[in-house]
């Protein structure tokens, strides 16, 4: 007890000017400045439906002296999802996958995707019978087979029809060439495979 004492003692006597720093970080900021770093256009706050282009995604920033929030500093993507958030619109579609039927091979489970690969989570018929297996789809592969319950998601591709990777082959950019990784179907009849 006598130390905590003496410690906070120590503590309200020391002076306070042995932790002060030459200049303040916040000088150092506004010194660097320029105006190469300064965005294009001012930004603001464009309803869904006017949004045309990427220079429509700058953020305004917050007024000095206050606060930013999400909205006045969001850029890009996560822009556009709030602002499509306020109107009452899901950007990326985050409901989930339908539950209320098994996916078969005539008629699978759509899982609708923009990206070359897509992954959907599969909890078994009825909805949560088995632990979630992940299922990977893609446009080289577009139909996938959950392995415990055998529920079929097929992908739905809304992405650009050209890609600019799609023919590169793995001869640019320094990047391999993309290869399918093996498995158990791979080792099985071509008599009973579903492509």
């Amino acid at each position: 007890m006598f130390l905590q004492r003496t410690v906070s003692t120590l503590a309200r006597r020391s002076p306070a000017r042995t932790f002060a720093i030459a200049r303040p970080f916040s000088s150092s900021v506004a010194r660097r400045n320029d105006k190469k770093w300064a965005p294009k256009q001012e930004g603001k706050v464009l309803p869904f439906d006017e949004i045309k282009n990427e220079d429509d995604l700058i953020a305004p920033g917050a007024k000095p002296g206050t606060v930013p929030t999400d909205i006045s500093q969001a850029t890009g993507l996560e822009r556009l999802e709030l602002i499509g958030k306020m109107q009452g619109i899901d950007i990326f579609d985050m409901r989930p996958l339908d539950a209320s039927r098994k996916g078969t091979l005539d008629n699978p489970i759509i899982v609708t995707g923009a990206g070359d690969e897509q992954y959907a989570g599969c909890t078994g018929y009825p909805a949560d019978s088995h632990q979630v297996n992940w299922l990977t789809v893609s446009r080289e592969r577009p139909i996938e087979r959950c392995n415990e319950c055998g529920n079929v998601v097929k992908l739905n591709y809304v992405g650009p029809e050209e890609d600019p990777h799609a023919h590169d082959h793995g001869h640019g950019h320094g990047h391999p060439a993309h290869e399918e990784p093996k498995t158990f179907a791979d080792f099985v009849k071509p008599d009973y495979w579903y492509r």
